[in-house]
């Protein structure tokens, strides 16, 4: 059975104890999804410090077999802590959290954050108890996440629909280069079903990259319904874990890309909407 605790993370003993500095947040995600988690921890805890890791030398983890992607990113996230010391790590990542959060909290005496479809609460707030799960195909095919379904969805008929493409189409419009319309419309027509008088009224972005087009999904969706991501929670929890923060400037921002190639100016001008200017190259070894 999976334990339902990806959200709950790991305190370390020291978690709430008061700090000589602002507290340091590391955000890591195997691209730039993550960015829809680190501007939400950066709007409830603006003193922090924080720090976004994009492991882009790799992306997409869906074509990683999980021993390779376990390693993989438990070493990225060993560079990290090392050059960068933070207090508390968010992965915000649905695909790396299944698999890899355990190991994470056994190995660095940091807490964790993890990242869960947010099933329950539109189980919850939907009217017409049809509900969808947008994800990538390897989060539809996990156990936690069908057995999330079994747990918190007894009431609601959910769909789960794992898109090949939607995660590289939201990240290429950060690079400039926006998919059609008409190839969004084939990712997101699965989520919609309509069935015995009952249609999809609430949809879950179960995968970190989608809500950075949240704006063309609300546009070319077939009917009206209600996106949820979990990007406010995995932010609640984070300053949760940190307790009192200790009040100070905001300091900068970082960004590390394990990938080389250089930041086109429509990507740099997207980073600099979340306050990431400083990018720099984080090196990993192994992994």
């Amino acid at each position: 059975m999976v334990k339902f605790d990806l959200l709950a993370g790991t305190a370390a003993p020291n978690a709430s104890a008061p700090r000589d500095r602002v507290p340091r947040i590391l955000v890591f995600d195997s691209g730039l999804g993550g960015l829809t988690v680190h501007g939400e921890i950066a709007r409830i805890t603006p003193s922090a410090e924080l720090i976004y890791v994009a492991d882009t030398e790799v992306f997409p983890y869906g074509q990683l077999a999980e021993d390779v992607l376990i390693a993989r990113v438990r070493a990225v996230i060993a560079e990290a802590v090392k050059l960068t010391e933070p207090d508390i790590a968010v992965i915000a990542c649905n695909t790396a959290s299944t698999l890899v959060l355990p190991v994470l909290r056994s190995a660095f005496d940091i807490p964790f954050v993890g990242t869960v479809p947010a099933i329950k609460p539109a189980c919850e707030q939907s009217l017409s108890k049809r509900i969808s799960v947008l994800a990538t195909p390897g989060t539809v095919m996990r156990d936690y996440t069908r057995e999330l379904v079994a747990v918190h969805a007894q009431s609601c008929d959910v769909t789960l629909v794992g898109s090949t493409r939607l995660a590289g189409f939201a990240q290429d419009e950060l690079f400039g280069a926006p998919a059609s319309d008409a190839d969004l419309i084939e990712e997101l027509r699965p989520a919609f079903v309509e069935k015995g008088g009952a249609r999809t009224d609430i949809v879950v972005l179960a995968c970190t990259h989608y809500p950075l087009i949240l704006h063309r999904l609300v546009a070319l969706a077939p009917w009206p319904v209600t996106f949820i991501d979990s990007a406010p929670a995995i932010a609640r929890r984070t300053a949760q874990l940190l307790g009192d923060v200790k009040e100070g400037p905001q300091l900068p921002a970082r960004a590390f890309f394990t990938g080389s190639e250089a930041a086109p100016p429509p990507l740099r001008a997207a980073l600099g909407t979340y306050g990431l200017s400083d990018i720099q190259t984080l090196k990993v070894s192994g992994g």
